[in-house]
């Protein structure tokens, strides 16, 4: 690490060590000796507010951050996913004369380059801040990376990969398997984020996409006004989606705009593979005609056609309740290990499917459902592959938007409708089908080869060459618990007849020496059988551990995941105003 890493990792290490020696005590209570500490949800809570304000503390790179692990339900608790989900990306702008030189040295003269350019910024967020300028005879947003930006997000992704094996001791084992692959992916998104000719060219493939769609509106590149460091758009302005009473003002149709945004991220995920993936209502706005504008494409991301599959099978089996072939597209999507107890997680979503549709509402909410299985993913836990990981928490983000656009929205029927336009569903019970004959196929295979091998076990059975292993699994360590249970056992009870001889012979010196071997011998014992690794069953959920955690998160105050306020999220307003949630 340079200079800069050093001293910024002993900036870090301060914010975070109160919170590492609570989670270190939480494994053993006095930190070298004790057993573990059960945590309830309101001290995780408790402590999620206090890491969240560590990461606005030291600045961009771990808002970022912490904006990646909402995503996250592999590594963090519940409790952390909701409150990092409300982590905003809004911070004062950079001093024009610092980022004019950004500009300069980007564009050249900005007299030159811009008709008209306005220096205060319109927008400020961790990597990028928004000015408006007029060029070729138009409005236009310039945004700008923030000045010095480079070296400091550099500096900090060497003291999170530095930090990573340390963070390893603090954590359960699923998770410090997803810890290890965090820092790559983190400077992957991070970088990729910075670099503003990868957002540009995102844009523009997004924007192809919705060419013939007059409902839709994103702003056009320009190219000749754009670098690395400098991305030109044109200047849209509109009314935040989340302004509900512009909205009603304007006439807007808020159900009919609902469904469409709903419509329009399934067509990015299931068809298009390219998505917009920060689709806070900072940075969708609504035109005075209905039209839906999309801004900041800095987040965005890629899903392969294998995943999207996947995803249609999904979010069918939801439609039809069918818990076997929701496991299964979780298997196949890598979100669910073969090897997890499916009777416990078939439970699982067959309470958060019927918690979701109620009693007396015919609907469902995606976002329980997905908050479930993220919920379960940790307490299993299990892993989430990172680009499914931002799907869902995309699919939760739009759900709440549409929902505040119309209280009765309900997701499944629009995305069952849009599945059938498109012919998704016709095309998944072809492949069933297929699949189905396949089977048939390597069933008869099978049946002609099965009978000469069996043959062949039985001629070796009569010839009493047949030898059979064994082998005992034991990953959660119960024969090793009781194999040292039974050792101590044994040693206390020889050193407790050593002691009655030794003291019979009158030995006292020698009977101190086995008395106290004796009483340590006991300590282990009793304290063997006082562990909470003991021998335990597959955590099993029921509807009133359910039921018990949607009150503590009730008590705690609804939350509605909100993402990030994004880099160059110009949020509109009726007056034309652009820019994030502290825009003027």
């Amino acid at each position: 690490m340079n200079v800069r890493a050093y001293r910024r990792f002993f900036v870090v290490a301060y914010q975070f060590l109160p919170i590492l020696l609570a989670y270190a005590r939480d494994r053993r209570r006095f930190l070298l000796f004790g057993g573990p500490r059960q945590v309830s949800s309101a001290t995780r809570r408790d402590r999620a507010r206090k890491l969240l304000d560590s990461m606005l503390t030291l600045g961009p790179t771990f808002i970022k951050l912490g904006q990646l692990l909402s995503t996250r339900p592999d590594i963090l608790p519940p409790e952390y996913i909701e409150e990092f989900s409300q982590l905003q990306d809004s911070v004062p702008a950079a001093p024009w004369a610092e980022a004019e030189q950004v500009v300069r040295a980007e564009l050249g003269s900005i007299d030159d380059a811009f008709a008209a350019f306005d220096p205060q910024a319109i927008s400020g967020a961790s990597l990028g801040q928004v000015y408006l300028a007029e060029y070729d005879g138009r409005k236009v947003a310039v945004k700008v990376r923030r000045p010095n930006i480079e070296s400091l997000v550099e500096a900090d992704l060497r003291v999170i990969k530095f930090s990573i094996p340390l963070l390893m001791r603090f954590v359960g084992e699923a998770q410090s398997f997803s810890l290890e692959t965090l820092a790559d992916e983190f400077a992957t998104v991070i970088r990729q984020e910075m670099d503003y000719a990868r957002e540009a060219s995102m844009l523009k493939e997004i924007r192809s996409n919705f060419a013939d769609d007059r409902r839709i509106r994103i702003p056009e590149v320009v190219d000749e006004r754009s670098t690395g460091r400098v991305l030109t758009m044109e200047y849209v302005p509109g009314t935040k989606i989340s302004d509900i009473d512009d909205l009603d003002d304007l006439g807007v149709d808020r159900s009919e705009l609902a469904e469409h945004l709903q419509r329009v991220y399934l067509q990015m995920i299931i068809d298009d593979g390219v998505f917009h993936a920060d689709p806070h209502p900072g940075n969708l706005a609504v035109q005075d005609d209905g039209t839906l504008v999309f801004y900041d494409f800095g987040m965005s991301g890629r899903v392969d056609p294998f995943i999207q599959d996947k995803i249609v099978q999904f979010y069918g089996a939801i439609a039809r309740q069918d818990i076997d072939d929701i496991l299964d597209a979780l298997v196949e999507m890598g979100t669910l290990s073969p090897q997890a107890d499916r009777q416990t997680m078939a439970d699982v979503m067959e309470l958060a499917i019927a918690d979701a549709r109620g009693e007396n509402i015919e609907q469902y909410r995606v976002q329980q459902i997905v908050s479930q299985v993220e919920d379960t993913i940790y307490e299993f836990p299990l892993r989430l592959p990172p680009n499914l990981a931002l799907v869902l928490r995309v699919a939760t983000v739009v759900e709440g938007v549409c929902v505040t656009l119309d209280p009765d929205f309900d997701f499944i029927e629009v995305a069952t409708g849009y599945l059938q336009e498109e012919g998704h569903i016709e095309r998944g019970i072809e492949e069933f089908i297929e699949d189905r004959l396949d089977e048939v196929g390597q069933a008869v295979q099978s049946s002609v080869r099965v009978l000469p091998k069996f043959e062949d076990t039985l001629d070796t059975v009569t010839r009493d060459n047949l030898s059979v292993q064994a082998r005992i699994s034991d990953a959660n360590g119960v024969a090793e618990r009781l194999a040292r249970r039974l050792i101590l056992g044994a040693l206390v009870a020889a050193t407790v007849l050593s002691t009655a001889l030794l003291w019979a012979f009158e030995k006292p010196d020698a009977t101190a020496i086995a008395g106290a071997l004796s009483l340590v011998g006991l300590f282990l014992l009793y304290r063997s059988f006082r562990e909470k690794k003991g021998i335990r069953a597959q955590p099993q959920f029921t509807r009133q551990a359910m039921r018990e955690r949607q009150d503590e998160a009730g008590v705690a105050g609804d939350v509605t995941p909100t993402g990030s306020d994004g880099d160059d999220a110009p949020p509109a307003s009726p007056t034309g105003r652009v820019g994030g949630e502290d825009a003027p």
